[in-house]
């Protein structure tokens, strides 16, 4: 083999490790990410199947029911345009409350419900994460688009 040769396959072997290194770094944070993902989406099936996302929102008032076994929760999320039943297995945040906002990462399962790992609430009075904070405005304007006269969607007529 010439020196040629032989840096030529250096190079080729140097790219292949590397290669190798970035798919296995890849593969290994594959399971490891976590989108988010509000109810309106969900519905829209942007979600994935069969996979862990996070879906965020208010707990819709009301809709807090806790079962007999005092660890179970189910309540809704919504983004004030769709809402999203949640069943929750485990100790809820302190600061978890109706009305307020929340991000739950789980999966869905076949009944379109969400069966949440964890659940996150806000931690103040003035914090929401910037994507539910974003997903509401979007829902209200969407609803608002949806009540506008003429629009086949608008469940109440508008007085002029």
């Amino acid at each position: 083999m010439t020196p040629r040769q032989k840096r030529l396959g250096f190079i080729v072997a140097g790219v292949v490790l590397v290669a190798a290194a970035v798919g296995l770094v890849l593969y290994a944070l594959k399971n490891n990410v976590s989108l988010y993902f509000t109810p309106t989406q969900v519905f829209d099936k942007e979600a994935p199947q069969g996979r862990n996302f996070r879906i965020g929102g208010l707990v819709e008032p009301g809709s807090v029911k806790r079962e007999t076994d005092g660890l179970t929760v189910n309540f809704n999320i919504t983004d004030n345009h769709k809402v999203m039943p949640v069943v929750y297995k485990g100790i809820l945040p302190d600061l978890f409350k109706e009305g307020k906002g929340v991000v739950a990462q789980g999966k869905l399962d076949e009944a379109n419900v969400f069966r949440a790992d964890e659940v996150l609430a806000k931690h103040d009075e003035n914090y929401m994460p910037p994507e539910a904070a974003d997903a509401l405005k979007k829902a209200e304007a969407a609803k608002a688009n949806a009540m506008q006269p003429g629009s086949a969607s608008a469940e109440y007529p508008v007085a002029k």
